[in-house]
């Protein structure tokens, strides 16, 4: 895939983008989904506990989960068997949106009225700041040091 040579997106043709991020969000775009998800980060795997923490009701988490299920993202696995039981796992799939969960927990801390409520510690001890930065210079990531161009899918 190449880029279309352009100045900027707002030369494009008007009409609906197809995209990554609605791509995630048809899976993810959703209040319980992603409660549901940060609740499996904190290491709760347990239907009841996890409707519990995220006061969603039983039908529409079992519902999410069945959705996260079926993209990949979580992965059931028995834990008892009379009568049958399953906790919720993140596959290789959910662990990789932890950067993505950081980014909106950072968010809601510095723009919400809910504050801190959970330290979030690196392994090296210190508070957890999510930074992104360009991975080839290694400089942080504004809107100003980033252009978005269109890339044509039919080459």
């Amino acid at each position: 895939m190449e880029a279309v040579d352009a100045h900027d997106m707002t030369d494009q043709p008007v009409a609906v983008r197809a995209c990554p991020m609605a791509a995630s969000l048809d899976v993810l775009g959703e209040r319980w989904t992603l409660l549901a998800i940060r609740e499996m980060t904190y290491g709760v795997h347990r239907f009841g506990q996890i409707a519990g923490y995220t006061g969603a009701s039983r039908d529409i988490l079992a519902d999410r989960l069945r959705k996260l299920e079926s993209a990949g993202v979580v992965e059931r696995r028995l834990y008892s068997e009379h009568p049958p039981r399953y906790e919720y796992h993140l596959t290789e799939a959910g662990e990789d949106l932890q950067s993505t969960l950081l980014g909106l927990f950072q968010w809601g801390e510095r723009w919400t009225s809910s504050g801190p409520t959970v330290a979030i510690r690196h392994s090296c001890g210190h508070d957890l700041q999510v930074a992104q930065i360009c991975e080839h210079c290694g400089e942080r990531i504004s809107r100003k040091s980033i252009e978005f161009k269109a890339v044509d899918h039919c080459q």
